[in-house]
């Protein structure tokens, strides 16, 4: 293969490949659609040129078929009156009128079926352009979608779903972690009142048992009875616990 033969194949798969790279479907559409519509009037005028040709055919016919009348009454009326030399002469004519009006009633029929035939060309070129032009607003469609739908796709390939999804993630840890030491706070805080309510039954209840201890020991003589009423019991002191209390207020009363 030549320089020139390699050089033509390079540059041909070279603008080749950029032409159909640039090619835009849809306009490419709109344009046929745009030719098809063009060629319609220019169709139209070849039509009405054959139809034309047509009329003047039949009014050529027409005027040769009464000029062939015409020259036979001639002839006949110069035979009465026995002129003869007349008569020829126009038989001569009636034979060229003849002759005239055969080749026009032939180039009419001819004519005829042209106008017929240019009339139905005319007719299924818009019929075709009518359902290419439906064809072609169809695909249209198609490639506006197609675009749409490409256009989606290069939007979710640039959204980076996995960033966003790292980041609620992160957040939700935080939030789980903040709400469970909320909730450890606030458990530590109940044990601790219920830790402190506990220490006051166990009081009241060690206080309870003094008294009732007391009233034993009253009963059976042990400690002299109680008069003017029980004194109350003196709250303990910082860290002394209900009975050593109660030891204190027993050994007053013992002595």
């Amino acid at each position: 293969m030549g320089l020139g033969s390699r050089l033509k194949r390079s540059l041909r798969a070279l603008f080749g490949g950029l032409i159909e790279h640039t090619e835009d479907p849809e306009l490419i559409l709109q344009q046929t659609i745009r030719d098809m519509r063009d060629r319609v009037p220019e169709l139209n005028n070849s039509v009405a040129q054959v139809m034309a040709t047509e009329k003047l055919l039949a009014k050529n016919k027409e005027r040769l078929e009464g000029q062939v009348v015409d020259l036979d009454s001639k002839i006949k009326a110069s035979v009465k009156m026995g002129r003869d030399d007349i008569a020829t002469a126009y038989i001569g004519q009636l034979q060229q009128a003849q002759l005239d009006l055969l080749k026009t009633g032939q180039q009419f029929e001819h004519a005829s079926l042209a106008s017929r035939q240019a009339l139905k060309a005319r007719d299924n070129y818009v019929l075709q352009m009518q359902r290419r032009t439906g064809e072609a607003m169809q695909l249209i469609n198609q490639s506006k979608q197609a675009k749409l739908q490409e256009q989606l796709a290069q939007t979710m390939e640039s959204f980076q779903l996995g960033d966003d999804a790292s980041t609620f993630n992160e957040m939700r840890d935080k939030i789980d972690r903040r709400a469970a030491a909320a909730e450890a706070k606030m458990q530590l805080g109940a044990a601790s009142v219920d830790t402190q309510m506990q220490d006051i039954e166990r009081e009241a209840m060690d206080m309870q048992l003094q008294d009732k201890l007391l009233e034993y020991k009253r009963e059976m003589g042990l400690l002299p009875a109680a008069t003017g009423g029980a004194a109350p019991h003196a709250l303990p002191a910082e860290g002394e616990t209900g009975a050593g209390t109660q030891t204190r207020s027993l050994e007053r009363e013992n002595s």
